[in-house]
């Protein structure tokens, strides 16, 4: 994933910094998906941005620790943002059931070299309570949510939501690891699959299936 200057939070910089971060930001996610964790190196991040000194990383980022949560901060923003824009529009709950799994698929599809970056620095870094704070927000808390607010209006029948929410969450990993395995694993179709799966089991007991109330 190219990582612009526009997709950092407001903190001040001048353009100039700006574009050095985004430039060591991109770098450090392609090492990070191409060669794992305890290989991203100040160095091997160094060599990957065309860099003259691993000291500009220590300058704009301070320490790996410090590197990965920006990393993750900013992978964290770029995925809300493309999931709202693909999903924000749709209307109803199950609606927005349906885009907000089409839209994880969907990233999964169109950056998976950042997925990988992701799912390494959740693995291996440090715990940082603001950002898992952050991460279980975005992966858990607006799902569970909107699974909740549908089991309100009636759209939704009797489940945990908290624990619909990971499984849903978990689901899209395993689209991520289908496709790390196989190339080419259609996503697209993955999606779709996951996005009736997760309508079948949200459903009210007794509702018609989509197929049905257009039959009858």
């Amino acid at each position: 994933m190219q990582i612009t200057a526009g997709m950092q939070p407001e903190i001040g910089l001048s353009v100039t910094e700006a574009a050095r971060r985004a430039q060591i930001l991109t770098a450090t996610i392609d090492v990070l998906a191409e060669h794992g964790y305890s290989a991203t190196t100040f160095e091997a991040i160094r060599a990957r941005a065309g860099l003259s000194s691993t000291r500009m990383i220590g300058y704009h980022f301070g320490t790996k620790a410090d590197l990965m949560n920006a990393v993750l901060g900013t992978l964290l923003h770029a995925k809300e943002q493309f999931v709202l824009e693909r999903a924000g529009q749709a209307t109803g709950r199950t609606a927005l059931l349906r885009a907000h799994l089409r839209a994880e698929t969907d990233f999964v599809r169109a950056h998976p070299d950042a997925v990988r970056a992701l799912d390494e620095v959740r693995r291996n870094a440090g715990q940082d309570p603001i950002m898992d704070a952050l991460q279980a927000e975005m992966r858990y808390g607006r799902l569970e949510r909107l699974l909740r607010q549908g089991q309100q209006e009636g759209e939704f029948g009797e489940f945990a939501p908290g624990v619909m929410a990971r499984t849903i969450a978990h689901s899209v990993d395993g689209a991520a690891a289908a496709l790390a395995a196989d190339p080419a694993t259609d996503l697209e179709a993955y999606g779709d699959e996951l996005a009736d799966l997760f309508e079948r089991a949200t459903r009210p007991a007794g509702a018609a299936t989509p197929d049905q109330a257009r039959e009858s």
